[in-house]
């Protein structure tokens, strides 16, 4: 069996993604604990569901294997040691878990089906739900304080963040945030473990279950064959940055420049997908506030430089000329979120007008709800598929957020 990874552009036909369709996860989010699990607001989950059900079957309906993180996992663990191995390093990643509680946790968790336990992990384990723990004497003052063991992950349906392919290979994120940090293991554990990757040999780019330096699957942007662009955020880190860039120079020979682009360090931008994404072979969707008022932007181009590891870096401000230059372009049409207006813009940013996941080169997919940013895209020759997202867009992140492709067809 070939590769079952291919991703060699952000436009070329997409053949198979990742998904996770939302789950209990949301229902267990609270006021109380909002801010810490990264969400302003809480989704409807019937809403949510139903919202994300469409989504799925639109891009089945343009051809494309849907595949749940959920489901790959379950096929993936198929003995009690590899079970028991994932539970494991779950837990240990759930920071507060300790001694006699870590051990009922995971004694209470062990005795789920394998789905159903995976299920669990991804909704969270309330404190309710193990009376026999919270009633140990030296356990109350833990049982007092917060309502779960371990803390749900509604973030999950953002496929995107925790893994991201380039090439032939792997990103296993290092996420920023403490909230996010267990996504990472759900991918590394099929790509270890299931029949589709095990024996496919898939190279690791960067593995942030053991890195320091923090960097998302939102900010990595395959442009080319030779081209990646990586954004320099609120959670992607310049250490991190090179690294990659060092390992994708060393370890294989398509891939020749990183573009590193600069963006603001704020929760609005959160990801360079968030406010820049690739719509065809020279067409980009970008939010203008990242911009300076002179329009320019700090980019830099990375290339391996001499057989010592050592890396050139060139500094550009010119976003259009960077990119006509790595491209190898004459023409790239930026085309602006809201039109560029003062209220629309930053309105359908907000609510990921820049997200676009393309399906095909000129072929994208958008949330409804940012009409002046699509009809934009229409009239720039753009064809456009729109998905309902009243509840989806809740938790800040858009269509390309909440995918993860695998497998992507070549750009003639």
């Amino acid at each position: 069996m070939g590769n079952p990874i291919k991703i060699q552009s952000e436009i070329g036909k997409l053949k198979t993604v990742v998904l996770r369709r939302p789950g209990l996860e949301i229902e267990n989010l609270t006021p109380d604990y909002l801010g810490e699990l990264l969400f302003e607001e809480i989704p409807y989950l019937h809403k949510i569901q139903e919202e994300h059900d469409y989504f799925a079957d639109a891009l089945r309906q343009q051809g494309t294997e849907v595949l749940y993180v959920d489901e790959l996992l379950a096929e993936a663990l198929t003995t009690d040691v590899m079970k028991e191995e994932f539970l494991t390093a779950i837990l240990k990643q759930s920071n507060f878990l300790y001694g006699y509680t870590l051990d009922k946790v995971k004694e209470y968790l062990i005795e789920f089906p394998t789905r159903d336990m995976i299920n669990k992990i991804m909704s969270g384990v309330r404190k309710d739900e193990l009376i026999n723990i919270t009633m140990q004497k030296s356990l109350l003052p833990l049982a007092m304080h917060r309502p779960f063991y371990v803390s749900p992950m509604p973030n999950l349906y953002f496929t995107r963040d925790p893994s991201a392919c380039i090439g032939d290979g792997i990103v296993f994120s290092k996420m920023k945030e403490s909230a996010r940090r267990r996504e990472s293991l759900f991918m590394k554990f099929i790509v270890d473990y299931h029949e589709k990757f095990k024996t496919a040999n898939v190279p690791v780019w960067v593995d942030g279950l053991t890195y320091p330096f923090s960097i998302e699957g939102g900010d990595i942007l395959v442009l080319s064959k030779e081209v990646v662009a990586i954004g320099i955020s609120q959670r992607t880190s310049v250490a991190a940055i090179e690294h990659i860039s060092k390992n994708l120079f060393a370890n294989q020979s398509e891939i020749k420049k990183v573009l590193a682009v600069d963006i603001p360090k704020s929760r609005a931008f959160m990801h360079l997908d968030t406010v820049f994404t690739m719509l065809d072979r020279d067409k980009f969707s970008i939010h203008p506030r990242i911009l300076d008022r002179h329009g320019e932007i700090d980019s830099y181009t990375i290339e391996a430089a001499d057989s010592d590891s050592r890396l050139r870096i060139t500094h550009n401000k010119d976003i259009l000329m960077a990119l006509k230059s790595v491209l190898r372009l004459t023409t790239i049409e930026l085309i602006p979120c809201g039109g560029g207006d003062a209220i629309a813009a930053p309105r359908e940013q907000w609510s990921d007008g820049t997200n676009t996941l393309a399906l095909a080169p000129g072929v994208v997919m958008t949330y409804d709800r940012n009409y002046v940013t699509n009809k934009l895209l229409r009239q720039r020759g753009v064809e456009v598929i729109e998905i309902p997202s009243s509840e989806l867009s809740r938790g800040r992140g858009g269509p390309r957020c909440m995918s993860m492709p695998i497998f992507r067809e070549d750009v003639s």
